[in-house]
């Protein structure tokens, strides 16, 4: 007896080391990378696997030989329900500004001077820079005293001409003269003012670009940048199959994944041009900007409420089936009795998607029982058991 005892511990030790070497190879395999030794060990377990099925091919039909009612698939089950459904179209947009400009001189010459500096508010009007004007200020000058001059004249020829002494082309000859040279001094005032770069609207010095000396062509120098970040709006593409559901006044959740920030929006205005490259409208949001945080071509993730049904039928995706006809269907539950009932599969018709769940628009009402888990596994008119966990 305790020779056999001695027996049975040293094979039950044999044997759990074989385990353990078993286990450890099992662990091992992928990492040695030996490709015989997983083939083996594949097989080994396709073969295992094809054993255990067979035998609950056996167990399961004597149960159901021992106890038919105890076959019936196990089922769990919700109750369809009116949900207010507001579907989201999510969009990428960029926050951009209309008062975010380069500005250039209207005048050529030398770049005399700078009046600001790179982050210095300006108000619209504010002088920035001087241009050399190439002594049209001197120009303009003698023409004052040429006017002045002109002026004397006519007013004299003026009282002359009111007393009936003189001739009236005297009269008009200073007249003439007197106007014409003002129409000359406003002309060279007009030019003389373009040597004055001044701020289109009030904003920040943003960007210096032309230092002070440099010569500067007109329309074609960058002078600085002046940006403005009160008036801040974001642009999007939306796909034309859109074009009636987004549209102005729509609300829009707006995220900026950079600032970890969200606001509410509104669609405050929509294209009327369809992108024929990409079948897409803009549209535009504006955007508060508090804190002067948003800046332009920061990037925003957007989500524009394009549907809404007070009274919709949500239903997870993962229950519908579809026939060789393509029709959509579930399996709703009739007969209930305690915690058996009758699989019966009703066609329906879905329209928009939130999340895993999708609205059903026909083939459901309120109230009705609908199998969530195993819903793949009945066929119709089978009956079913009800578990709840």
């Amino acid at each position: 007896m305790k020779k056999t005892l001695i027996i049975l511990v040293a094979t039950a030790f044999i044997v759990s080391c074989g385990n353990k070497e078993e286990e450890i190879t099992t662990a091992t395999l992928i990492e040695n990378g030996d490709a015989m030794a997983i083939q083996d060990k594949r097989d080994a377990l396709v073969t295992e696997q094809h054993e255990i099925s067979t035998q609950l091919k056996e167990l399961n039909a004597k149960l159901k030989e021992l106890s038919p009612e105890g076959n019936f698939p196990l089922i769990t089950a919700f109750t369809a329900e009116e949900v207010e459904f507001n579907h989201v179209l999510e969009l990428q947009g960029s926050v951009e500004t209309d008062e975010n400009i380069i500005i250039t001189p209207e005048m050529g010459g030398i770049l005399q001077r700078l009046y600001v500096k790179e982050g210095q508010s300006v108000t619209k009007g504010q002088m920035l820079a001087i241009i050399d004007d190439g002594g049209m200020g001197q120009q303009l000058a003698q023409m004052q005293v040429q006017s002045d001059l002109a002026k004397t004249t006519f007013e004299r020829q003026e009282k002359l001409w009111n007393q009936k002494i003189g001739s009236e082309i005297q009269f008009l000859q200073a007249k003439s003269a007197y106007d014409g040279q003002q129409k000359a001094m406003n002309s060279m005032r007009q030019q003389l003012g373009k040597a004055t770069v001044r701020a289109p609207f009030s904003g920040t010095i943003d960007d210096i670009i032309t230092e002070a000396g440099s010569v500067v062509a007109p329309g074609q120098t960058e002078l600085m940048r002046i940006v403005s970040l009160k008036d801040m709006y974001i642009i999007a593409d939306v796909p034309e199959t859109y074009i009636n559901d987004v549209i102005k006044g729509k609300n829009v959740e707006v995220y900026f994944p950079v600032l970890g920030k969200t606001l509410d929006a509104k669609v405050s205005q929509t294209g009327n041009f369809i992108n024929p490259n990409n079948r897409t409208y803009k549209v535009e949001i504006g955007v508060p900007n508090k804190g002067d945080m948003i800046k332009p071509n920061l990037t925003a993730r957007l989500k524009v409420n394009d549907y809404t049904n007070e009274k919709a039928i949500l239903i997870p995706q993962s229950i519908i089936s579809e026939n060789a006809d393509g029709e959509q269907f579930v399996y709703k539950l009739t007969d209930i009795a305690s915690e058996n009932a009758i699989a019966v599969r009703a066609v329906i018709k879905t329209g928009k998607t939130k999340g895993d769940s999708i609205e059903v628009l026909d083939g459901l009402t309120a109230g009705d029982q609908l199998i969530e888990e195993g819903a793949r596994s009945v066929k119709d008119g089978q009956e079913v058991k009800i578990i709840t966990y």
